[in-house]
């Protein structure tokens, strides 16, 4: 069996957290680490049953660990603000905001509730729509907000001609897109928090290639089988070869919402061959992340899309 490199968490007592996709996979994983370190950890999903399992597995190994559940389904706009207001109306701080869930290639062409494209409302709007409605709660937190991207935002660029991918869908190249404008998102968070002085710093994880369900059979994508990459990214990673394993790639995410050494503005992923597995760090900035007026376009077209607001000022652009 692969070795999964160690990382020792500070101690978060006193600390609130919410992960995004924490029912299985490396949300869980990042969920229970985050509430072994000792902080409160809001776990908002779209199934009960499931993230009831997962609260019984948590507490299975941290028997004093406080996680709780919300209700949250990241491809309705109308859910992300049901929650927000629910965790408005509760009053506590948010100190961590990991945006972990994702959606992957889709076989056909699906929407939203709100009839966006599904990757690109699951991946992006809905976690631009849950930070605009937490703003208040992170801005007291003085939070970290890490969000998830992929290797996929390597290379790519976003559809602007045909963004909702209505005449041109490419489950892949929709994928890429995803996590490319989610990715510039994040980076223009921080310069904006920054700007404005909101106090939240945001940064950018991303996992490598594991064995994870995305792209394993999923009925509720209308996949009813596994893809062919999964079966061999399943055993290479059972041979320790060139890709992490489920518990490694949770590792990048909590570097970059816990360590005292990660910072806003940064990407953070596997530092092995080819960043696919091995030990969290910093890496540089993809190329369509670079961006910086892209970025602007970014942060405001989701703004409409979702149909939020961040309050700003402008922003110098020379930054």
């Amino acid at each position: 069996m692969p070795r999964t490199p160690h990382l020792t968490l500070p101690d978060l007592t006193g600390r609130r957290a919410l992960v995004t996709g924490a029912s299985d996979g490396i949300g869980i994983g990042i969920a229970r680490q985050l509430a072994a370190a000792g902080a409160d950890v809001i776990l908002p999903v779209r199934n009960r049953t499931k993230g009831e399992a997962a609260l019984d597995r948590i507490r299975a190994q941290h028997p004093s660990a406080r996680v709780s559940l919300r209700d949250l389904d990241l491809s309705s706009l109308a859910s992300v603000a049901a929650l927000g207001r629910q965790l408005l109306s509760e009053g506590s701080p948010l100190h961590l905001l990991v945006n972990n869930a994702g959606v992957m290639t889709p076989p056909e062409r699906q929407t939203t509730a709100d009839g966006i494209e599904l990757q690109l409302g699951t991946n992006h709007l809905g976690h631009v729509a849950l930070v605009a409605h937490l703003l208040p709660l992170l801005r007291v937190g003085k939070a970290r907000v890490t969000s998830q991207i992929s290797v996929a935002a390597r290379s790519g660029s976003i559809n602007w001609a045909d963004l909702n991918w209505e005449t041109s869908y490419h489950g892949m190249r929709a994928y890429s897109q995803s996590k490319i404008a989610f990715g510039l998102f994040g980076l223009e968070l921080e310069r904006r928090s920054q700007a404005e002085g909101w106090g939240i710093t945001s940064n950018l994880s991303h996992p490598g290639v594991a064995p994870t369900s995305l792209l394993a059979a999923r009925p509720e994508l209308r996949r009813e089988r596994n893809t062919p990459q999964i079966a061999v990214i399943r055993r290479l990673s059972r041979a320790g070869i060139l890709v992490g394993t489920v518990d490694s790639a949770q590792l990048p995410a909590l570097y970059a919402a816990t360590s005292p050494h990660s910072h806003g503005g940064r990407l953070y992923g596997p530092t092995g061959p080819g960043n696919l597995g091995g030990g969290p760090g910093e890496q540089p900035l993809y190329r369509p992340l670079r961006d910086l007026d892209e970025a602007d376009r970014v942060w405001r077209v989701s703004q409409e899309l979702a149909g939020v607001s961040f309050t700003t000022g402008s922003l110098s652009r020379g930054e």
